[in-house]
Protein backbone atom coordinates (compact mmCIF):
# COMPACT_ATOMS: atom_id res chain seq x y z
CA UNK A 1 0.00 0.00 0.00
CA UNK A 2 1.19 3.34 -1.13
CA UNK A 3 2.85 5.77 1.92
CA UNK A 4 -0.30 8.45 0.76
CA UNK A 5 -2.97 5.71 0.68
CA UNK A 6 -1.68 4.49 4.22
CA UNK A 7 -1.52 8.60 5.62
CA UNK A 8 -4.96 9.40 4.21
CA UNK A 9 -6.60 6.03 6.10
CA UNK A 10 -4.70 6.93 8.87
CA UNK A 11 -5.32 10.66 8.83
CA UNK A 12 -9.36 10.02 8.32
CA UNK A 13 -9.81 7.57 11.51
CA UNK A 14 -7.71 9.90 13.33
CA UNK A 15 -10.00 12.91 12.42
CA UNK A 16 -12.86 10.81 13.01
CA UNK A 17 -11.52 9.69 16.79
CA UNK A 18 -10.42 13.16 17.90
CA UNK A 19 -14.01 14.53 16.65
CA UNK A 20 -15.81 12.65 19.15
CA UNK A 21 -17.57 13.84 22.81
CA UNK A 22 -15.50 11.21 24.35
CA UNK A 23 -12.44 12.34 22.87
CA UNK A 24 -13.23 15.89 24.20
CA UNK A 25 -13.91 14.41 27.59
CA UNK A 26 -10.77 12.65 27.72
CA UNK A 27 -8.79 15.20 27.01
CA UNK A 28 -10.61 17.24 29.62
CA UNK A 29 -9.99 14.62 32.34
CA UNK A 30 -6.46 14.85 31.46
CA UNK A 31 -6.41 18.70 32.28
CA UNK A 32 -8.38 17.87 35.21
CA UNK A 33 -5.86 15.39 36.39
CA UNK A 34 -2.68 17.04 35.17
CA UNK A 35 -4.42 20.47 37.31
CA UNK A 36 -5.23 18.00 40.71
CA UNK A 37 -1.64 16.95 40.69
CA UNK A 38 0.08 20.10 40.69
CA UNK A 39 -0.09 20.50 44.55
CA UNK A 40 1.58 16.54 44.72
CA UNK A 41 4.17 18.11 43.11
CA UNK A 42 4.62 21.61 44.20
CA UNK A 43 3.61 23.21 40.96
CA UNK A 44 7.16 22.46 39.84
CA UNK A 45 8.85 23.44 36.41
CA UNK A 46 9.09 20.18 35.39
CA UNK A 47 4.79 19.83 36.23
CA UNK A 48 4.07 22.48 34.04
CA UNK A 49 6.51 21.49 31.14
CA UNK A 50 4.53 18.16 31.12
CA UNK A 51 1.43 19.49 30.18
CA UNK A 52 2.75 22.47 27.96
CA UNK A 53 5.30 19.67 25.93
CA UNK A 54 2.09 17.42 25.45
CA UNK A 55 -0.35 19.95 24.28
CA UNK A 56 2.68 21.53 21.55
CA UNK A 57 3.35 17.96 20.54
CA UNK A 58 -0.67 16.85 20.10
CA UNK A 59 -1.46 20.54 18.29
CA UNK A 60 1.61 20.32 15.86
CA UNK A 61 0.55 17.11 14.75
CA UNK A 62 -3.26 17.58 14.31
CA UNK A 63 -2.67 20.47 12.26
CA UNK A 64 -1.08 18.02 9.92
CA UNK A 65 -4.03 15.75 10.05
CA UNK A 66 -6.65 18.64 10.12
CA UNK A 67 -5.07 20.03 7.41
CA UNK A 68 -5.17 16.87 5.06
CA UNK A 69 -8.64 15.96 5.88
CA UNK A 70 -9.84 19.40 4.94
CA UNK A 71 -7.63 19.83 1.75
CA UNK A 72 -9.33 16.47 0.63
CA UNK A 73 -13.40 17.26 1.63
CA UNK A 74 -12.18 21.16 -0.09
CA UNK A 75 -11.50 18.77 -3.49
CA UNK A 76 -14.35 16.65 -3.38
CA UNK A 77 -16.77 19.38 -2.84
CA UNK A 78 -15.04 21.21 -6.10
CA UNK A 79 -15.35 18.07 -7.80
CA UNK A 80 -19.13 17.67 -6.58
CA UNK A 81 -20.40 21.47 -7.50
CA UNK A 82 -18.30 21.19 -11.19
CA UNK A 83 -20.71 18.28 -11.77
CA UNK A 84 -23.53 19.73 -10.72
CA UNK A 85 -22.54 23.03 -13.00
CA UNK A 86 -21.60 20.78 -16.09
CA UNK A 87 -25.07 18.77 -15.40
CA UNK A 88 -27.42 22.04 -15.49
CA UNK A 89 -28.50 23.30 -18.42
CA UNK A 90 -27.51 27.12 -18.64
CA UNK A 91 -25.16 27.03 -15.97
CA UNK A 92 -21.80 28.51 -17.36
CA UNK A 93 -19.11 25.86 -17.72
CA UNK A 94 -16.61 28.41 -17.23
CA UNK A 95 -17.40 28.57 -13.52
CA UNK A 96 -16.09 25.14 -13.24
CA UNK A 97 -12.26 25.45 -11.71
CA UNK A 98 -12.69 28.85 -10.12
CA UNK A 99 -10.37 27.99 -7.58
CA UNK A 100 -7.43 27.74 -9.95
CA UNK A 101 -8.08 31.35 -10.75
CA UNK A 102 -5.75 34.11 -9.22
CA UNK A 103 -7.53 36.43 -7.06
CA UNK A 104 -7.85 39.53 -9.06
CA UNK A 105 -9.63 37.08 -12.12
CA UNK A 106 -11.52 35.42 -8.86
CA UNK A 107 -12.59 39.32 -7.82
CA UNK A 108 -14.07 40.31 -11.03
CA UNK A 109 -16.41 37.30 -11.10
CA UNK A 110 -17.74 37.32 -7.95
CA UNK A 111 -18.40 41.19 -8.51
CA UNK A 112 -20.38 40.26 -11.77
CA UNK A 113 -22.08 37.98 -9.38
CA UNK A 114 -22.84 40.90 -6.80
CA UNK A 115 -24.56 43.25 -9.74
CA UNK A 116 -26.30 40.34 -10.90
CA UNK A 117 -28.09 39.64 -7.32
CA UNK A 118 -28.50 43.02 -6.13
CA UNK A 119 -30.44 43.37 -9.42
CA UNK A 120 -32.45 40.21 -9.03
CA UNK A 121 -33.40 42.02 -5.71
CA UNK A 122 -34.56 44.94 -6.96
CA UNK A 123 -36.85 43.27 -9.51
CA UNK A 124 -37.76 40.82 -6.47
CA UNK A 125 -38.84 43.85 -4.89
CA UNK A 126 -40.81 45.72 -7.77
CA UNK A 127 -42.65 42.36 -7.55
CA UNK A 128 -41.04 40.43 -10.26
CA UNK A 129 -39.67 37.03 -10.22
CA UNK A 130 -35.95 35.98 -10.14
CA UNK A 131 -35.82 33.80 -12.46
CA UNK A 132 -32.71 35.18 -14.72
CA UNK A 133 -29.71 34.16 -16.16
CA UNK A 134 -27.60 37.41 -17.18
CA UNK A 135 -24.25 36.26 -18.87
CA UNK A 136 -21.45 35.69 -16.48
CA UNK A 137 -18.92 37.62 -19.07
CA UNK A 138 -20.89 40.97 -18.77
CA UNK A 139 -20.01 43.70 -17.16
CA UNK A 140 -23.00 46.27 -16.72
CA UNK A 141 -26.34 45.35 -15.89
CA UNK A 142 -27.62 45.56 -18.92
CA UNK A 143 -26.58 42.47 -20.36
CA UNK A 144 -28.16 39.95 -22.84
CA UNK A 145 -30.58 37.72 -20.61
CA UNK A 146 -30.54 34.16 -21.20
CA UNK A 147 -33.85 33.17 -23.15
CA UNK A 148 -33.73 29.24 -21.96
CA UNK A 149 -34.45 30.77 -18.53
CA UNK A 150 -35.78 34.28 -18.60
CA UNK A 151 -39.33 35.19 -19.67
CA UNK A 152 -38.40 38.62 -19.85
CA UNK A 153 -36.41 37.94 -22.96
CA UNK A 154 -39.40 36.11 -24.57
CA UNK A 155 -41.40 39.37 -23.73
CA UNK A 156 -38.86 41.51 -25.21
Amino acid sequence: MKLSAMFKRFASAASRATGRPLTFVLAALIVVVWGVSGPLFGFSDTWQLVINTGTTIITFLMVFLIQNTQNRDSEAMHVKMDEVIRAVKGAHNGLLDLEELDDEELHKIRERYQKLAKKARAEIKAGGVDIGCADVGADDDDAPADSAHDSRAKKK
